[in-house]
């Protein structure tokens, strides 16, 4: 047999479902939805008030959660003028509606007219403060950016690959803390600009370029070393508190946990003890931005000159004449390295040539030279056969040899003196 459904049931069991997926935003902050819870649950621009149990009532499901909710509002905005004013206070709903920028569910139960649940409340940090009279007692640090360190078999990272630690950070909700974090996303030049290897650098000038990028006055640098019995046994965490370019240690504590799935759990409580190190620490007075990061080096004054209205040409003196012309390859016989430099300085005495030069050596061959002419082809034939070569031409190539010698004019046999000859 089936059982019929009830509408009421199928109502409740959705608003269940819903209501599951709210707490598990809240609460994981992982994925995509949990981007946008993120907004809320991590916004360092409200007070967040957590705890606030309710017990309600209502003609149906939807009614009794949301009379859970505005008495949720009121119970809270009470604890919170308790906290911060040291008094009591009511505000209207409408009002309060005006102050609160997010409901966050850490435990639900929802029936057919009756909602249990615990409930924090997130309030508008500037709005709640000039309410309650206390928006300049309010201790405030300028903004810090957080460079989060995780060591991991022998590996530190950021935000290099998986980090629970930088997750943790992420998932970490600093309405009610006094320091001003300035979290980067992890994505584009933030893993290039903060990796493991910046955190031992000590140099202010790189530092201050860093942190005026992401509009921050002071560096915190928190660390974790997680140390693993054995893979999803116990894991210990020495947890780690610095500050500043110098790395300078603010707090250390370990904390361990005895199941490997309960890793979030430790981070998230490792980080909260961090917080509260931070707090005290700026509270004491220690936590105090470097002289060297908040003081920028005075700029070198740029000369200006003054306008004469009269210009005077710069005289720069010879200036050197740079060789123009055709250039042509000349084959030339070298049967030895003198007659390499003798060729050489033989071509650069021909009128017209500006430049000579051997590209490629043959010993015993035929060597070729560059030769830079002002003049065309055949004026450089010609004045190559004006000294005496012989001249085969081709396209932008001449072949030179020396010309044969002309024989010695033969001696003349001297004639005989007749005159001086005497008869026998």
């Amino acid at each position: 047999m089936f059982a019929r459904v009830s509408p009421w049931f199928i109502a409740t069991a959705a608003l269940g479902m819903v209501a599951s997926a709210g707490l598990a935003l809240a609460q994981a902050g992982k994925g995509a939805a949990g981007e946008s819870s993120r907004a809320i649950g991590d916004s360092s621009g409200s007070f967040e008030v957590s705890g606030v149990d309710v017990d309600v009532r209502g003609g149906d499901a939807a009614s009794a959660r949301m009379g859970g909710w505005r008495l949720a509002q009121r119970k809270a905005w009470g604890m919170l003028a308790q906290r911060l004013a040291g008094r009591t206070a009511t505000l209207s709903d409408s009002t309060l509606d005006g102050l609160v920028t997010g409901i966050i569910i850490e435990r639900e139960q929802i029936g057919p007219n009756r909602y249990v649940a615990r409930l924090g409340v997130l309030f508008d940090r500037g709005r709640a403060a000039s309410v309650l009279g206390v928006q300049g007692q309010m201790l405030r640090s300028p903004p810090m950016l957080l460079v989060p360190v995780q060591i991991s078999g022998g590996a530190h990272r950021v935000f290099e690959g998986d980090s629970a630690f930088a997750e943790g950070w992420k998932r970490f909700r600093t309405g009610n803390s006094a320091i001003d974090y300035v979290r980067p996303g992890g994505t584009g030049p933030d893993r290039l600009l903060m990796n493991a290897g910046q955190i031992i650098r000590r140099e202010r000038g790189w530092w201050r370029s860093i942190i005026d990028q992401y509009g921050a006055a002071d560096v915190l640098t928190p660390t974790v070393e997680l140390r693993r019995s054995y893979p999803g046994g116990p894991i210990v965490g020495v947890f780690t508190a610095n500050h500043g370019p110098d790395n300078r240690r603010i707090a250390q504590f370990v904390l361990r946990v005895n199941d490997g799935n309960a890793l979030p759990a430790l981070i998230d409580a490792g980080i909260q003890r961090i917080d509260k190190a931070y707090q005290d620490a700026l509270r004491a007075g220690i936590l105090k931005t470097d002289t060297l990061l908040a003081t920028e080096p005075p700029k070198p004054e740029v000369p200006v000159e003054e306008e004469t209205g009269v210009e005077e040409a710069l005289n720069t003196g010879d200036t050197p004449q740079v060789a123009t012309g055709s250039t042509f390859t000349i084959q030339f016989d070298t049967p030895g390295v003198a007659a390499v430099s003798s060729g050489e300085a033989a071509i650069r005495s021909v009128p017209g040539v500006s430049s000579a030069s051997t590209t490629s050596l043959a010993l015993g061959g035929v060597s070729l030279m560059r030769v830079t002419y002002n003049g065309i082809q055949t004026g450089l034939r010609a004045a190559l056969e004006a000294r005496g070569w012989q001249v085969q031409e081709g396209a932008g190539v001449l072949r030179i040899r020396r010309g044969a010698q002309a024989p010695a004019p033969a001696s003349q046999p001297v004639p005989a003196d007749a005159g001086n000859s005497s008869d026998g």
